[in-house]
C-alpha cells in the first residue's frame, strides 16, 4: 500500500514545510515592523506578507484534498507531479505578493490552473472507479477497443 501513497506523502510533507515557512515570515515581520497579535493591520510591506500567508493557509485544505484523491483514484505520479507544481506556484505567490500585490497575478492564475486539473483528474478518476466498480464499465477498455 505505502508504495501506492508515498509520492504523494512526500509532497503533503513538502506542503506543509512551506505553509511553516509562510507562516514563519508572517512572525520575522510582526517582528520587524512591530505589530503585535492579534493587530492584522500596518505597513502595506507588512499587510501583503501577512494576506499572502492567509491566502496560502486558506487553499492549501483545497490543495491537499485534491491532491489525494488525484493520486488514489486517477495516477500517484501525476498528481505528485502537479502538486509540486503547485506548491512552486505558491512559493512565487507569496515571493511575489511580499514584493508588490501585482507581482502575486501569475503565480495565482497558474495555481488555481493546476487545481483545476488536479480537480479534473480526481473527478475522472472517481468517475472511473464508480463506472467499473458498480456497473462493470471499464472506460479504459471501451476507448481502446
Amino acid at each position: 500500500m505505502l508504495e501506492q501513497i508515498h509520492l504523494l506523502a512526500a509532497v503533503t510533507i513538502l506542503g506543509v514545510l512551506e505553509q511553516a515557512y509562510f507562516f514563519l515570515q508572517v512572525i520575522y515581520a510582526r517582528r520587524a515592523f512591530g505589530i503585535s497579535p492579534p493587530k492584522i493591520s500596518g505597513p502595506p510591506e507588512f499587510e501583503r506578507i501577512f494576506r499572502a500567508q492567509v491566502n496560502s493557509s486558506e487553499y492549501f485544505p483545497i490543495f491537499l484534498a485534491l491532491l489525494w484523491q488525484a493520486g488514489l483514484f486517477f495516477h500517484q505520479g501525476l498528481a505528485a507531479a502537479l502538486g509540486l507544481l503547485y506548491l512552486y506556484a505558491r512559493y512565487c505567490y507569496f515571493m511575489g505578493y511580499r514584493t508588490s500585490s501585482s507581482e502575486r497575478l501569475a503565480p495565482i492564475y497558474f495555481s488555481t490552473g493546476v487545481l483545476w486539473i488536479l480537480l479534473a483528474a480526481s473527478a475522472l478518476g472517481i468517475l472511473h472507479f464508480f463506472l467499473s466498480h458498480y456497473m462493470g464499465l471499464n472506460i479504459l477498455q471501451l476507448l481502446t477497443a
